[in-house]
């Protein structure tokens, strides 16, 4: 059992979880031994609650498919235990990010001391660049 949030939890048979053989250099060990996991996790068929399926369906992230799946691939670590518990952690992360709600913002007034602030320093700017002006010698 995933736990994602207090009330939201993933069962461990709604993961499909492989074990591949690994990319890149690692030597003899890497040719013959499966320790990559390829997670999949279908939004859909899941047992997530409506506003958690739908905010993860309405989101475009790389790592969510078109047909509703999260595929994670996992190799960071020698042992396909680790990568197990990686792609766990990166599935869990993802949807708690995905379905974060975010705090709506109070609309507030800008303080006198920062209105004074910002025309002062546009005063400044506008004496600087009257200073850049070409010089002119007085007219004799």
């Amino acid at each position: 059992m995933i736990v994602i949030s207090r009330t939201v939890t993933i069962p461990d048979n709604e993961l499909e979880i492989t074990a591949i053989r690994a990319q890149g250099a690692g030597g003899q060990h890497v040719n013959k031994s499966s320790t990559a996991i390829h997670l999949r996790f279908d939004i859909r068929a899941s047992g997530l609650p409506e506003s958690y399926k739908e905010a993860l369906l309405a989101a475009s992230h790389h790592l969510i498919t078109s047909d509703g799946v999260i595929i994670i691939k996992a190799q960071e670590y020698r042992s396909q235990d680790l990568n197990r518990e990686a792609a766990v952690a990166r599935l869990v992360a993802v949807i708690q990010e995905l379905t974060a709600v975010q705090k709506s913002r109070r609309a507030t007034r800008p303080t006198r001391a920062s209105k004074e602030r910002r025309l002062s320093s546009k005063a400044q700017k506008s004496t600087v660049k009257s200073l850049r002006g070409k010089v002119r010698r007085p007219q004799e």
